[in-house]
C-alpha cells in the first residue's frame, strides 16, 4: 500500500528541501498508526528521489538498512547509495541530492559508489554487505541495482562459511554488550538481544540459503517493536530532540503506551517483552541451524566425505537425541501418552540439549494431563526443575510453544510481567525460572528437594494476581498443589515457603540477630528444621535470581547467623554466643585512643567514649562516598567501639589515609560535616524522580532490650549521617542500626534507648523523635 503519492498542488514553486520537509510534516502530523507512517515516510523519500533523478541512465538511487525495508521511522537515517557507471558528472548529481537532504534536517548515511565499487567494500565490511542485502531500487537506472544486488547476493552465498560466522559472532558481541530486552527496565528496542537487529540478522542468514527466514510471528513481533519505535521517535521529536533514541526510557513508557491505545505502561511492556522473547527465541534456532549447515559432513567410510545417517540416542520412553536436538521417538504419539511432554523437558534440561522446533510443534498434540497428575508425572517435573542452568532454555522453549501454562495454568498472568524495582532484572515469570534455576545446585543442603524446587517455582506466582502477592500466593499454592498430586502436609510446607519467603533477609538486615525476640520472630513462623533449611536455601536462590544488589556476601552472612540461632532454638540448645568484636576489633578498642581499621568492606572505629559518635563516624564515610550497610556500636571500658559494613557507591575505594585524617578532625569538631554532604548532594544529585514521603515506624515488639524503629526513606547521601544526628539531638543513644537498600530506597532500623537507657515509650518524645526524622529524609531534597 502506497501511503504517499505525491506533494499535492503549488509544489512547484517550492525547493526541494521544502519539498521534502513539508511531505515528511504532512506524514508526521496526519496521525497515521505507525505502520502507515513508516512506509508513508518511506514512500514520500521515494517520491522525492525520482522528482529529482527520475528515470536517469548510468545513475541509480539504491535505498538501504531500513529504508530499504521501507521501515522508515521518524528518526531514523535515510540511508540512500548513489550509484553510477563512471559517470564524470556523479559530483553535481549528489551534491543536487544531499544538500537538500540536509537543508531539510533530515539525517542522512550516503555513498557513492561504483557497482564494483559498492561490492568490493561489502566484501570486505560486514556492515555495507548488510545494507546491500536490503537494497532497494528507487530511481535511476534499475539496471545498476540489479546488478550490484545480484553481484552481493551472489558474494554473500559464496562466502557463508566466512561471513555466516562473523555475523553470528556480531550478534553474540552485541547481545552481550547491550543485555537482553525482554528483561530490562528500559531497553534498547535496536541493540540488545532480541531487537530490531536481531531479526535483521536472521534476514541476512536466511539469504545465504542456510536456514529458513523469519516466520510470520517473528516478523509480527518486529512489526510490534517497530510500531513503539515510531512513537517513540515521534515523541522525541516534538520535544525537539535531533537524534532520537530507540532507549523505551521509564519516563517515556506510560506516554507511549496511551499513543498506541494500550491501557497502561505495564501492558507496552508485556507486549514489548513478549516480542523480544518471539525475536531471541527464533535467533537461537537460527544459528543452531547455521552451525549445523556449516558443520563438516559426517564420514559414511573412511575417507569418504559423504551423509551419513543421523544417530539417535535414547534418553527415555519416547523420547532420543539426534543431531544434538532432543526428538520424539519414531514410535512416540503425543496424543495417546500425555506424559511425553514432561519426558521430553526433563530429558532436555538433563542433556542440556534444545528440544527440535518440530517435536515442540508435534506435542501440541498432548491431551491434558490427568487431575491429580501420577506420581511418575511429578517425578519428571522435579527432574526438569532440578536440572540447574540447563532448565532456563527448556522452559523457554516449552513457553514459547505454548506448553507451560499447559503444565501451570496460573503461569500466564505471570507471563512477561515487568516488576518495576531496579532490584529486580527480569520479569516476574524469568524471575522465577531463574530461582529455580540456582535452587538447583542447592538441593543437597536440604532433606526435601523437591520441595525446594517448587516452592522456587512458585514464590512469587501471587504477582499474577491483585493485591499482595505474598497472600495471594499462599491461596493459590494449594489448588496447584492438589492438581499436582501433593499430600496435604507438602502442601502445608509450599504454603510456609510462599507465605515467609521474605521473612529470612528483611528479618536478617533489619534486625539484631542476636535479639531472642528476634530469633523467636522466626522460629514462631518456621517451626522445624526441616522447614527452616528449605527457607534458607529458597531466600538464596530468589536473592541470586532477583540480581547482583539482592545478595552478597555481607547478606549471606546475616542470613546465615540468623538460621544457625534460630535452628538451635527449635532443636532446644542454646543459641550461638555473639561475638560482637573478633581479636582484632577487641585489640583496636584495647588501644584507648581514636584508631580505624579497615579489612576489606568492614570498618573499625575505636575512640574514648563521647556523645555524637555514630553521626560524627556515619558523615565521615558519607563523605568519601561509601553506603553503609549496617553499623555496630558496643563499649570496651571506656573505648566506644563501632564496626560498619560498608561498599564504595561508584566502585573504588577511598583513599583511607584521608578517611583516618578526617576521622580525627570530626573528632575534634574541626570538620564541617554538614556543610560538606550538602555539597557533596548537590555534586551527585538525581533530581527528576518524585519522591514518596518518608515514613517512621516503631516495632515494639522486635526487641526486650532497645525500642526498635524503622525509616523508610529515599536514599541520598549522607542520609545516615543526617538520620543518627536527629536522634543524638533529641536525646536517644542507638545500640546498633542496620541499613538495606533497596534500588533507590533504603529501610534503616535502628535499636534505641533513652537518655535512662530504657525503652522508647512516651508518646511526646517519640512524636519529636519521627518529626526530627521525617525532617533528616526531606533535608536535601
Amino acid at each position: 500500500m502506497t501511503i504517499w503519492s505525491g506533494y499535492g498542488r503549488g509544489s512547484a514553486a517550492l525547493t526541494p528541501s521544502d519539498e521534502l520537509r513539508d511531505a515528511r510534516t504532512t506524514l508526521l502530523t496526519a496521525g497515521l498508526e505507525p505502520v502507515q507512517l513508516r512506509h508513508g515516510l518511506s514512500d514520500a523519500a521515494d517520491v522525492w528521489f525520482n522528482a529529482r533523478i527520475g528515470e536517469q541512465e548510468d545513475v541509480a538511487v539504491v535505498a538501504v538498512g531500513g529504508y530499504g525495508r521501507r521501515d522508515l521511522t521518524p528518526g531514523s537515517d535515510l540511508d540512500v547509495l548513489l550509484l553510477h557507471d563512471n559517470v564524470r558528472s556523479v559530483k553535481e548529481v549528489a551534491d543536487g541530492l544531499w544538500y537538500p537532504i540536509w537543508d531539510a534536517g533530515v539525517a542522512l548515511d550516503h555513498s557513492v559508489r561504483t557497482v564494483d565499487e559498492a561490492a568490493a567494500v561489502a566484501r570486505e565490511d560486514l556492515k555495507a554487505m548488510l545494507g546491500l542485502l536490503d537494497a532497494r531500487h528507487v530511481a535511476g537506472d534499475p539496471a545498476l541495482t540489479s546488478r550490484l544486488r545480484e553481484q552481493a547476493l551472489g558474494a554473500w552465498r559464496r562466502d557463508a562459511k566466512k561471513r555466516l560466522p562473523e555475523l553470528a559472532a556480531a550478534v553474540r558481541e552485541r547481545a552481550e554488550r547491550n543485555g537482553e530486552l525482554a528483561f530490562l527496565l528500559e531497553p534498547d528496542l535496536k541493540e540488545c538481544r532480541g531487537g530490531l537487529r536481531d531479526v535483521h540478522a536472521m534476514t541476512a542468514a536466511a539469504a545465504a540459503w542456510v536456514t529458513d527466514a523469519p516466520t510470520e510471528r517473528v516478523r509480527a513481533a518486529a512489526g510490534r517493536l517497530l510500531d513503539v519505535r515510531v512513537v517513540l521517535h515521534q515523541r522525541a521529536l516534538g520535544q525537539g530532540s535531533k537524534r532520537p533514541s530507540d532507549r523505551l526510557v521509564l519516563q517515556e513508557q506510560a506516554p507511549v503506551a496511551q499513543a498506541l491505545g494500550l491501557a497502561d505502561p505495564d501492558d507496552l511492556m508485556r507486549e514489548v517483552y513478549e516480542a523480544a522473547r518471539i525475536i531471541a527465541f527464533a535467533g537461537d534456532l537460527t544459528w543452531r541451524r547455521v552451525d549445523a549447515a556449516l558443520r563438516p559432513p559426517r564420514r559414511s567410510r573412511p575417507g569418504l566425505f559423504r551423509t551419513a545417517a543421523p544417530t539417535r540416542r535414547p534418553l527415555a520412553d519416547g523420547v532420543v537425541e539426534q543431531d544434538g536436538e532432543v526428538v520424539l521417538a519414531r514410535d512416540a504419539d503425543p496424543a495417546s501418552d500425555p506424559l511425553l511432554l514432561l519426558r521430553v523437558a526433563a530429558s532436555a534440561a538433563q542433556a542440556d540439549l534444545p528440544v527440535a522446533p518440530h517435536t515442540l510443534e508435534r506435542l501440541a498434540d498432548s491431551p491434558p494431563m490427568p487431575q491429580p497428575w501420577p506420581p511418575a508425572a511429578l517425578d519428571e517435573l522435579v527432574a526438569l526443575l532440578g536440572a540447574g542452568p540447563a532448565v532456563v532454555h527448556v522452559v523457554e522453549a516449552l513457553d514459547q510453544a505454548g506448553l507451560f501454562a499447559r503444565l501451570l495454568p496460573e503461569w500466564d498472568k505471570v507471563r512477561c510481567k515487568p516488576q518495576r524495582n531496579a532490584v529486580h532484572r527480569f520479569t516476574v515469570d524469568r524471575h522465577l525460572v531463574e530461582a529455580v534455576a540456582e535452587a538447583g545446585s542447592l538441593t543437597r543442603r536440604v532433606s526435601r528437594p523437591d520441595l525446594l524446587l517448587l516452592g522456587a517455582l512458585l514464590h512469587d506466582i501471587g504477582k499474577g494476581y491483585p493485591g499482595d502477592h505474598t497472600e495471594a500466593g499462599v491461596e493459590i499454592v494449594p489448588v496447584i498443589g492438589r492438581r499436582l498430586g501433593l499430600d496435604p502436609r507438602d502442601i502445608g510446607v509450599l504454603m510456609a515457603l510462599v507465605r515467609h519467603h521474605l521473612l529470612l533477609p528483611d528479618t536478617a538486615t533489619r534486625r539484631d540477630i542476636d535479639d531472642p525476640a528476634t530469633v523467636a520472630l522466626v522460629t514462631d513462623a518456621v517451626r522445624d528444621r526441616a522447614t527452616l533449611d528449605l527457607l534458607h536455601a529458597l531466600t538464596e536462590s530468589d536473592a541470586l535470581a532477583t540480581g547482583p544488589a539482592a545478595w552478597g556476601d555481607w547478606k549471606a552472612q546475616l542470613v546465615d547467623a540468623l538460621v544457625a540461632r534460630a535452628g538451635a532454638a527449635l532443636a532446644g540448645e542454646p543459641p550461638p554466643q555473639p561475638e560482637l568484636l573478633d581479636d582484632a576489633q577487641r585489640a583496636v578498642a584495647a588501644r584507648g585512643e581514636l584508631a580505624m581499621e579497615v579489612h576489606g568492606e568492614r570498618v573499625t572505629l575505636a575512640a574514648p567514649d563521647r556523645p555524637g559518635l555514630l553521626w560524627r563516624w556515619a558523615g565521615v564515610l558519607s563523605l568519601h562516598r561509601l553506603a553503609i550497610r549496617s553499623a555496630t556500636a558496643t563499649s570496651v571500658g571506656t573505648t566506644a567501639v563501632t564496626v560498619f559494613e560498608v561498599s564504595p557507591r561508584f566502585g573504588s575505594p577511598p583513599d583511607w589515609s584521608v578517611v583516618r585524617a578526617d576521622v580525627r578532625r570530626a573528632y575534634d569538631d574541626a570538620l564541617p560535616i554538614a556543610d560538606a554532604l550538602a555539597e557533596r548532594e548537590r555534586a551527585y544529585a538525581r533530581g527528576g524522580a518524585p519522591v514518596v514521603p518518608a515514613r517512621v515506624l516503631w516495632m515494639d515488639d522486635a526487641s526486650t532490650s532497645a525500642t526498635v524503629l524503622e525509616v523508610r526513606a529515599h536514599d541520598r547521601i549522607g542520609l545516615l549521617y543526617r538520620l543518627t544526628r536527629a536522634l543524638a539531638d533529641a536525646g536517644l543513644d542507638v545500640r546498633s542500626a542496620r541499613m538495606t537498600t533497596l534500588g533507590a530506597e533504603v529501610v534503616d532500623a535502628f535499636y534505641v534507648v533513652d537518655d535512662t537507657g530504657a525503652l522508647v515509650t512516651d508518646p511526646a518524645l517519640r512524636l519529636r523523635v519521627e518529626k526530627a526524622l521525617l525532617e533528616a529524609c526531606r533535608t536535601g531534597q
